[in-house]
């Protein structure tokens, strides 16, 4: 019985990881491919082009590129506060002999031995901690991009516009992928009551991304080929 047991968690829980990640590399390709088919690649899009019009009447314009980017760094630093919260507590549950670590009930099924416990824990401590590292990269890209929007540029200048996108894309670009992994370890909490509610927590989630990434209007998908991309879109 006890065999069953870790046998669905090592079934359950990689298929559920290998549906996420299958379906985050769909999502890097048709981001790479039709752009304006995702809302990344849109808003990757409307994003550079909104630094043009920002540089160009930047004394009219400072107090909007300021907000802007502080609502970046805002949105940042909530996952990043809250990524660290949530390891926070995981480590109490960790170093704490509670009667948490044990089993909701002994109907639930998966493997519920100590060590078991402590790696559902140990797993899902190290992707929060992860998804913090990135959102504190992103924050740094962020105050960096808003330090050199309002510094005066040169023709002979190393500034430039495109070296101001490229900081910006990289905040962003950092910030994205810290949700993404925010996200892949939310069923993960899960796996403390059996690797079902992990893989349904999964099916879910990819649900609902899928209904937020694309872009429902197909007409997008035809105008991929007439707009040229001048930075890549990681």
């Amino acid at each position: 019985m006890e065999w069953k047991n870790y046998y669905l968690d090592v079934i359950l829980v990689p298929l559920g990881l290998l549906l996420t990640f299958v379906y985050h590399a769909w999502l890097w390709y048709k981001v790479k491919t039709q752009p304006l088919a995702t809302f990344i690649g849109v808003n990757a899009t409307v994003r550079r082009q909104w630094i043009s019009p920002i540089l160009e009447d930047i004394d009219k314009k400072n107090i909007l590129a300021v907000q802007t980017l502080r609502n970046m760094i805002m949105g940042s630093s909530l996952m990043a506060t809250t990524s660290i919260l949530l390891c926070a507590g995981l480590a109490a549950v960790l170093s704490s002999t509670y009667s948490i670590k044990k089993p909701v009930t002994d109907t639930v099924y998966g493997a519920h031995g100590e060590f078991t416990a402590a790696l559902k824990f140990t797993i899902t401590l190290t992707i929060f901690v992860f998804s913090f590292f990135l959102h504190t990269l992103s924050i740094r890209f962020m105050n960096q991009a808003s330090l050199l929007m309002s510094a005066p540029l040169q023709p002979l200048s190393v500034l430039t516009e495109s070296h101001l996108v490229e900081i910006l894309d990289k905040g962003c670009v950092l910030n994205t992928i810290g949700n993404r992994i925010f996200y892949l370890a939310l069923p993960l909490v899960l796996w403390t009551c059996g690797p079902l509610l992990v893989f349904l927590g999964f099916g879910v989630m990819v649900f609902v991304l899928y209904n937020l990434d694309f872009v429902c209007d197909k007409r997008s998908s035809n105008n991929n080929g007439k707009i040229k991309m001048n930075h890549e879109i990681v």
